[in-house]
């Protein structure tokens, strides 16, 4: 059973290189779908039943329901590999299908005798990895051969490329055919005459028709508010069956599939004119047997857990024995400290100019309210998204100098001046450069860590314009750290511009007698002066302006009423896209609390601390204190309610789970591990210390640079309860799944100081490798 199992793993990793490089239909043609891999998945199920009878499973009933599962799975995916079959299905609005393409590829031989047709096919898929096949075609007393020659695969612009050269004889005559195509696609053939005898061969999916028909009556496609990024899509359909007298109609749309018979029919795509669509067909008899497997898996898990007679309850009974020790740590202060800010000044470097100096001190004590109320604008990203324009400010400051707050100014109040006085702000050293190589480029200081927008031109001349140029010819993975540099500099003095004409803020809604709406579309200032017409261009020209040259004159109660009537006209001609003020409200609270970036540092701190002093405590167990236990544990707990009060106010805000993306999802792997920690092993220091280790490097991974922190819109195929509920235990699972990596880590360092007189060393070996186990179990459980 060991080397089947071994053989298992071992081929689906060597798939998955193979995969990578050469495709899938390789991967399936060298391992999957391979007569040695079935016979190992087969004596694997064969071993298994014997084992369930040598030691008469059914007498516990958790064990046998989980182990006779994996038979029902080799059964339904048996019948799903020799019976089902899948393919593409392409309606037109208005017609009437019944064809689709196989997904599977066929080798298709067409022969015309004397206006006589033969028709015979041949299913393989092709590896690139080595192909070799003879097969004869037996028509009217003759014999054609076509016989294998050779296959070209390549990879080009993200897509697979597949060449099929064969050789064809009939009656002694060879004629050579180079056929285009592939798995899933059809088709490119070539005909050609063996003397009265036309023959033609394509290879690639194959024509097939249903039983039944399905007409496309309307197909419905809907963007988030203002972009082009597909919100939902939807297939209006009719299903006839003349055969059996049926008729009706559905809607087919991502996560909701037509069934009819052994039929299912998925929205998979659409045409570019959004007048057709393309569904996936399947038709699976191995369904039922393979659902009804994962029933008994996910029952006898379930069982598992509360099966007196099972490991995982031994294990637990066996914690509950455990004394637990913790420390106080002083967290209350970490919760006030911001990871990311820094009003330092000295980095800022204003231009040496008394004007400038003093137009910022100025703006800095005088513009907090004016520039927080501006923050509770509403905008329109370009992904359509509604949300405050305070969450806008956060990113474009965050992006130009990597910092949430600049010269002791919020980003309110730092985007608010470059808007009101883009002349001053050219000049402050705000974007960051990091290589020295670009430092130098720009003739500018090597220990300097900003540059000033106007520095980066000599009059009218771009001085990054040549190496700009050049790094974007490089592909981005041959890019070195001077290439990736002068890219992001660029891209920074580009947001930096937009910026300063307000090209960002698309805060207009376009109203009724303002001229034609687009699917809600907003615009920017500039662009609603341009577009509007009527009273609408008027008001949006004077709020504008009024408010601009309000803050310039440092008017803040008279930019305070253009702020109004800007709030006022959102409301009245944006009412179908736009948040309630509740949400609005919540983000920006969401956003000055900064929830994360914070409990980043606290747990990482934390989390260390606890490590070491659980280390000691193992060495001297006078160091034990109930109070300092529930001192610890009450620190814990309050952490971990912060924390899911901030996923909670995530999720309000966003209107869906906040495991969506990568960055809500490490969140979300941390607080899945803060919940093992806190709620099923607060009786171990250790177990307590790996914890908000754990935590604490999920965090700190979902802040580096290279993750986008950002509240997105969910992709169509995400718009379902299948994310709150698939995605959450899945991605839940890897918090349990990391704490007992961490712990079996801390079980190695303690068997470097096992020492025949210090036995209390080896029962904290026997402890934390309990708790391992249990939060393996409990992770692979939920996997």
């Amino acid at each position: 059973m060991l080397v089947l199992f071994f053989l298992l793993g071992f081929g689906a990793a060597v798939a998955t290189f193979i995969e990578n490089d050469y495709g899938t239909s390789t991967a399936r043609i060298v391992v999957y779908n391979h007569l040695w891999y079935e016979i190992v998945l087969t004596l694997s199920v064969i071993n298994l039943l014997g084992i369930i009878y040598r030691l008469e499973m059914w007498k516990s009933r958790a064990k046998f329901i989980f182990h006779i599962s994996f038979a029902f799975m080799l059964i339904g995916a048996a019948m799903t590999r020799y019976v089902g079959f899948e393919g593409i299905m392409h309606i037109r609005e208005g017609d009437t299908q019944s064809g689709m393409v196989s997904l599977e590829p066929y080798l298709q031989v067409t022969i015309n005798e004397a206006g006589k047709k033969h028709y015979k096919d041949f299913q393989f898929d092709l590896s690139a990895l080595g192909n070799d096949f003879s097969h004869d075609v037996e028509f009217g007393g003759k014999t054609l051969n076509i016989k294998y020659d050779d296959y070209i695969y390549a990879k080009k612009g993200g897509g697979e490329v597949s060449v099929l050269k064969v050789d064809v004889t009939l009656e002694g005559k060879t004629l050579p055919y180079k056929l285009i195509g592939q798995r899933a696609v059809k088709g490119l053939g070539q005909s050609q005459k063996f003397g009265d005898t036309e023959v033609y061969i394509e290879y690639g999916s194959k024509n097939m028709t249903l039983p039944f028909a399905i007409k496309l009556r309307d197909f419905q496609l809907e963007r988030y508010p203002g972009s082009m990024s597909p919100s939902s899509y939807a297939s209006e359909v009719t299903l006839v069956d003349e055969q059996n007298g049926k008729e009706f109609d559905y809607r087919i749309y991502m996560n909701n599939t037509l069934k009819y018979g052994s039929y299912q029919f998925f929205q998979s795509s659409y045409d570019q004119d959004e007048k057709g669509t393309i569904l996936s067909v399947n038709n699976d008899p191995g369904k039922w047997p393979t659902y009804f497997a994962y029933f008994l898996l996910t029952l006898g898990l379930l069982m598992n857990m509360f099966d007196k007679k099972s490991r995982f309850l031994r294990l637990t009974k066996y914690i509950k024995q455990f004394n637990s020790i913790a420390v106080i740590v002083a967290l209350t202060a970490l919760l006030n400290i911001d990871a990311n800010a820094n009003t330092d000044t000295k980095e800022a470097n204003v231009k040496p100019k008394e004007t400038l100096v003093g137009y910022l001190e100025q703006f800095r004590d005088e513009s907090g309210d004016i520039a927080k109320k501006f923050g509770h604008l509403v905008t329109q990203s370009n992904m359509g998204r509604m949300k405050p324009v305070n969450t806008l400010n956060i990113e474009i400051l965050n992006k130009l100098s990597r910092k949430s707050s600049f010269l002791g100014m919020s980003a309110d109040q730092v985007v608010l001046g470059m808007l009101t006085r883009p002349e001053m702000w050219r000049n402050v050293k705000m974007l960051k450069v990091s290589t020295p190589k670009l430092k130098k480029v720009l003739e500018i200081d090597k220990n300097r860590k900003y540059i000033a927008f106007s520095e980066v031109f000599k009059g009218q001349e771009y001085r990054l314009k040549k190496y700009v140029e050049e790094a974007n010819k490089i592909a981005p993975a041959k890019r070195g750290t001077f290439e990736k540099d002068v890219l992001r500099v660029d891209e920074r003095l580009n947001i930096a511009y937009m910026v300063y004409y307000g090209q960002l803020f698309n805060i207009f809604p376009m109203a009724e007698d303002a001229g034609e709406d687009i699917n809600n579309r907003w615009f920017n200032p500039l662009e609603a002066m341009r577009n509007f017409q009527g009273d609408a261009q008027k008001a949006v020209e004077s709020a504008t302006r009024g408010f601009v040259n309000s803050v310039i004159t440092r008017d803040y109660a008279k930019a305070d009423e253009f702020l109004n009537l800007i709030s006022v006209y959102q409301r009245k001609a944006g009412t179908a896209v736009i948040p309630s003020k509740s949400r609005i409200d919540n983000e920006v609270l969401f956003n000055d609390l900064q929830i994360f970036p914070r409990l980043t540092l606290a747990y990482v701190i934390l989390g260390f601390v606890l490590f070491l002093i659980a280390f000691a405590t193992v060495f001297n167990k006078s160091w034990k204190s109930s109070k300092i236990d529930v001192t610890a544990y009450f620190i814990l707990a309050v952490l971990f309610l912060i924390h899911t009060a901030g996923m909670g106010l995530r999720w309000y805000i966003s209107g869906h789970a906040p495991w969506s993306d990568t960055y809500e999802s490490l969140l979300y792997i941390s607080w899945s591990a803060m919940f093992a920690g806190v709620l099923f092993f607060r009786k171990s220091l250790l177990a307590l210390s790996a914890t908000v280790i754990m935590a604490g490097i999920f965090m700190f991974t979902a802040h580096l640079s290279g993750i986008d922190p950002q509240i997105t819109n969910l992709v169509p195929v995400l718009k379902s309860y299948w994310l709150t509920i698939h995605v959450s235990i899945i991605t839940g699972s890897y918090g349990f799944l990391g704490l007992g990596a961490i712990l079996g880590f801390m079980a190695l360092l303690m068997f470097i100081f096992r020492d025949p007189n210090k036995k209390h060393i080896d029962m904290s070996i026997y402890q934390i490798t309990a708790i391992n186990e249990a939060a393996l179990i409990v992770g692979l459980a939920m996997l």
